[in-house]
């Protein structure tokens, strides 16, 4: 699932990269929960969290069905 993820990860990088801002992905759970860290401008964006969960976490979910949520670590 690991490897899902990334690809998905690498379709959402160029928009987050055009902003100055990237994401790192830390860790997939054996549940489901995918842990990135946000990077760059993305790190200390107030509308980080929005980019988390209705961008990212809905974009995993709908190409990686077994991804249940995304957390920021």
């Amino acid at each position: 699932m690991k490897d899902k993820v990334e690809a998905v990860l690498k379709k959402v990088r160029p928009m987050l990269e055009a902003d100055g801002g990237d994401v790192e992905l830390v860790e997939v759970t054996k549940d489901g929960v995918v842990k990135v860290k946000l990077t760059g401008a993305c790190g200390c964006c107030p509308m980080s969290q929005m980019t988390l969960k209705m961008g990212i976490e809905q974009l995993l979910k709908r190409e990686v069905p077994e991804v249940k949520s995304v957390e920021a670590v």
